[in-house]
Order: C-alpha cells, then sequence, then structure tokens
C-alpha cells in the first residue's frame, strides 16, 4: 500500500505527540505548576494531527476514538487528585491524563469541524 506524505505526517505528528505528552507527563511538576511551553508544543501538535490525520473514510473512527479518550481523561483526572496528595505514582498519571487531554483537545475539535464541513458540503 502506498502512503501520502499528508498521512505520514499526521501520523508522526500523533506518535510524537502522544510520546511527548506521556515523558511531560512524568517528569513534569504538578499540571497546576507546570510550564506553558510544554503545553503550548503539545497543542501546536496536536493542531497539526487534527488537520493532517484524518481523512474522510478516518474521520468518524478519529473522532470516536479522540472523543472517548478526552471523556476519561477528563473524568479520570478529577477523582485522581484526591486519592494521594503526595504519591508520585498517582501524580505521573494525573499528568499524563492531563497532557493527552491538551494534545487531543485541539485534534478533536479541528476533525469534528471538518466533518461537520464535510457534510455541509461548504
Amino acid at each position: 500500500m502506498v502512503r501520502s506524505k499528508e498521512n505520514l505526517v499526521g501520523a508522526y505528528a500523533f506518535l510524537i505527540g502522544v510520546v511527548l505528552a506521556v515523558i511531560f507527563g512524568l517528569f513534569n511538576e504538578p499540571l497546576e505548576q507546570a510550564g506553558g511551553l510544554f503545553y503550548s508544543t503539545l497543542v501546536v501538535i496536536g493542531l497539526i494531527v487534527g488537520f493532517m490525520n484524518a481523512g474522510d473514510k478516518d474521520s468518524n473512527t478519529f473522532l470516536i476514538a479522540s472523543l472517548s479518550l478526552v471523556i476519561v481523561g477528563a473524568l479520570g483526572m478529577e477523582p485522581l487528585k484526591y486519592i494521594a496528595l503526595n504519591n508520585y505514582v498517582v501524580t505521573s498519571l494525573r499528568n499524563v491524563l492531563g497532557s493527552l487531554l491538551v494534545l487531543f483537545v485541539p485534534a478533536t475539535i479541528i476533525v469534528a469541524l471538518k466533518t461537520v464541513f464535510a457534510m455541509a458540503k461548504i
């Protein structure tokens, strides 16, 4: 199968974004004290993933997967805040979920808007 350059760039951006989100989550301060540069990078990568990764046939699958990740990440972060305040593992898991949210929310918004405009034939 021949892959287009557009899908290849989106796939690499997705892979790099997930790896960076995990690294930022594991080795960064708590979310409330984290610097904006790390998360700005994740937002930009999320925008690249949203614009480049999903075509017409892949957009529904991407939206379902990213929507479930955003919902689980958003709902899972809050209880972790109260489970163990000084536990490194719980804090790291919470930071990884927050980093993944920062990556996936812009990508999900872009793909959803592209899908709506494609349905409206604008």
